[in-house]
């Protein structure tokens, strides 16, 4: 029987076996067969084992223009276990390669969201030498020697991870990963490779949601964050240092610069991996709290003044997630996020740009984050993206944000962008316009720079054609929003027949109507006979009929046709024709069943003063109906402008009749005696008020201040009857 020390010789034989594509890279697998036997000096076989291997071929630079015959002769030259008579095998799988399209490789596999970068591909961590699952013991012994072989280790532990069919015997390897956990909390310091590759090797496991809890077993991204914490620190000084020399030395600034670029790069290979493992596990709502208690929003923002585009769209993607939460936009505001934003729209990068657009359009729902854009020039450059279809979507979301606020709104005249939005919109289909770009044309119209502008060379001809022919409400919003400003009301004069016509005609679209009815009574103009309108369209008996209980017209309708009323009466016969068809008891009866609703209320009494306005209908509201008696009981309203509209309206009445001055005097008295009485009630023991009567029997009191503690006595008491104020009319313009 042979004994072990009788062995002398090792035999080895290689078996070809199949070739084929790898699932997730551009890389081909060559399965061979390895058989060793241990000889004896006899030559007779004493033991023997078989293993299946596999080598990977990766094919990095593998593009559409690549010659697929030339890379398959050299792939064949340099691969001993492939045949030379396999070249049209080879040819054919490395141009299924070529056209294939990447996807997913597990249904299990965490789905990326649109714009998310897949697998890092790093490629700091290859090596020459082919892994084997079979090895991992092997493996793992490196990990205690010195650095070169804890790198070689853990290089060779990679490729085994960037395989996911490796991956569930990998994670059941529980003294793998304690022995990988170890050299990362140990020597991560010591070299810049060793820490990428244990920490792309857990970016691997945390692609898969079932092994987030490994990951968060051994804390491995607290390490992470600890990891990414000191390498921003270290650039700092680097950078530091780096301009330190410039100052002083050229020549050793050039050859420092170099070397900074190299170690730049490594670092943000492993900031990269770093940022990617740490986007993955914080799908947990808990991890991600953990994350930003530790300051993750400080490390990200601190990194978009790098020039990596690859890095910088995967830091944006991250907070961009974070974006959704408040806390974390507040701490973003305090780090200046936006200033630090403006530069990448310079980098010239698709992916980059586009992630960034939408990191934006979630910062700019606070209003700080958006006024804070705009002062950083953010309105000129997402003008020119209007035209490009891909940014086109968030550019128009994000300037619609920026038109919300009233300060902003002139800088679009500034711009350049009236033309473009301008051409958008009037060759927009003719089915439906994006809200986004009509709700932004109808937020810078209400500056009148921008509203002249887009009058000027026919724009509010073509606009008024377009919406009259489409009955487009938003159009005609528009529309309204430019007639509010005084210099422009002339311009919509000539449209005044179609928008009444309009009003009669249109029953099928009752925003498209109320607009209408908006717009025109806006149209305030002195020249503009309002009688023979009224007389001619019949608008008379339309709007008594909306303005009538028995029509139960909708709120926002009926506070339209009010405001029309008011601005019709603004002209004496027309108010004088309307005060005769009954609209004075109509309103009254709105008055009373619209008391809690101040807008109707505030117009309801708008039309009112302008009746008081005109000698014929003044003395028909004064001497026919109980209107002075309503505005009496208003004059105390909570509301300030209704409070305000009264006193106004009051004060024409009271002069022109002594009657009801006399009662408006009296019922101020009584308002201001009450007051004084409940103040008085409410201190029984006089605490607040002392006092003591002179010989002439006034009382004077020792606390001046009481008359601070009540407005019973103000000047009010005497009562003055001042015409309104000319701003009054454009106040409440009907």
């Amino acid at each position: 029987m042979l004994q072990p020390e009788d062995a002398k010789y090792l035999k080895r034989k290689i078996k070809s076996g199949s070739i084929d594509v790898h699932p997730t890279e551009k890389a081909l697998i060559v399965n061979y067969e390895l058989e060793a036997i241990i000889l004896s000096d006899q030559g007779q076989p004493m033991v023997g084992d078989r293993k299946e291997c596999q080598k990977i071929i990766r094919l990095h630079h593998l593009n559409e223009n690549t010659d697929i015959e030339a890379l398959a002769r050299e792939v064949i030259k340099r691969c001993n276990l492939i045949h030379e008579g396999s070249i049209g095998e080879i040819e054919q799988l490395l141009y299924y390669l070529q056209k294939r399209k990447d996807s997913g490789v597990s249904s299990n596999r965490r789905k990326p969201a649109p714009n998310e970068l897949q697998d890092p591909g790093i490629d700091s961590a290859e090596i020459d030498e082919i892994s084997n699952l079979n090895d991992v013991e092997e493996y793992m012994s490196l990990l205690y020697e010195e650095i070169p072989e804890k790198i070689k280790s853990t290089a060779l532990i990679l490729q085994l991870a960037r395989n996911p069919d490796n991956l569930e015997e990998l994670i059941q390897n529980e003294p793998l990963l304690n022995s990988l956990s170890r050299v990362l909390r140990e020597d991560w310091k010591q070299n810049t490779d060793l820490a990428t590759n244990v920490i792309y090797i857990f970016f691997c496991f945390s692609s898969f949601r079932e092994f987030h809890p490994i990951i968060s077993h051994f804390k491995i991204g607290a390490l992470t964050m600890q990891v990414v914490e000191y390498e921003l620190v270290k650039y700092r000084q680097w950078r530091d240092e780096l301009q330190k020399k410039k100052k002083k030395n050229a020549d050793e600034f050039e050859k420092s610069k170099v070397k900074f670029e190299k170690l730049v790069r490594k670092q943000e290979q492993l900031l990269r991996v770093s940022f990617y493992m740490l986007l993955n596990i914080a799908e947990d709502v808990n991890v991600e709290i953990k994350m930003r208690n530790k300051q993750i929003i400080t490390m990200l923002v601190g990194t978009l003044d790098r020039d990596n585009s690859e890095l910088l769209i995967l830091v944006i993607s991250f907070l961009k997630k974070l974006s959704m939460y408040r806390e974390n936009k507040d701490d973003m505001v305090r780090l200046n996020i936006v200033d630090k934003m403006a530069r990448l729209f310079t980098m010239r990068n698709e992916d980059l740009l586009n992630i960034t657009l939408r990191l934006l359009l979630n910062l700019s729902f606070e209003p700080k984050l958006r006024i804070r854009m705009v002062q950083q020039g953010f309105i000129q450059k997402l003008v020119p993206l209007l035209d490009k279809e891909q940014q086109r979507y968030y550019a128009l979301c994000l300037l619609y944000h920026m038109s919300m606020e009233d300060k902003c709104k002139p800088l679009f005249a500034k711009s350049g962008a009236i033309p473009v939005l301008m051409k958008q919109l009037l060759t927009s289909g003719d089915d439906k316009i994006e809200l986004e770009l009509i709700g932004l044309c109808i937020n810078i119209v209400l500056d009148e720079t921008c509203a002249t502008l887009i009058c000027g060379k026919g724009g509010l001809k073509t606009l008024m054609r377009k919406a009259m022919k489409k009955r487009n409400p938003f159009m005609m919003k528009m529309i309204r929003n430019i007639a509010t400003h005084d210099k422009l009301k002339a311009n919509f004069v000539d449209y005044v027949p179609d928008l009444a016509d309009a009003i009669l005609r249109v029953d099928d679209n009752e925003d498209f109507v109320l607009e209408c009815i908006g717009l025109l009574a806006s149209v305030a103009e002195k020249d503009l006979d309002w009688a023979l309108l009224f007389n001619e369209y019949g608008l008379t008996a339309w709007l008594q009929q909306q303005l009538s209980k028995e029509s139960e017209t909708a709120d926002d309708l009926l506070l339209e046709c009010i405001m029309l009323v008011g601005t019709a009466c603004t002209d004496a016969p027309c108010a004088a024709a309307i005060a005769n068809e009954g609209f004075v008891q109509l309103l009254l009866e709105i008055l009373n069943a619209k008391q809690e609703d101040d807008e109707i209320l505030l117009q309801t009494i708008y039309v009112f003063y302008q009746m008081v306005l005109h000698e014929t209908t003044r003395q028909m509201i004064l001497q026919q109906t109980q209107v002075p008696a309503y505005l009496i009981d208003l004059i105390n309203d909570k509301n300030v402008e209704v409070k305000k509209l009264c006193d106004q309206t009051l004060a024409i009445v009271g002069e022109t009749d002594p009657k009801w001055a006399k009662k408006i005097v009296q019922e101020r008295f009584k308002w201001h005696n009450s007051q004084w009485l409940d103040m008085i009630k409410a201190h029984p023991d006089n605490d607040m008020i002392n006092g003591e009567f002179d010989e002439d029997g006034a009382l004077h009191f020792q606390d001046a201040n009481v008359w601070d503690q009540s407005d019973a006595f103000a000047a009010d008491m005497e009562y003055g009857f001042d015409e309104m104020d000319p701003s009054m009319a454009s106040e409440y313009p009907g």
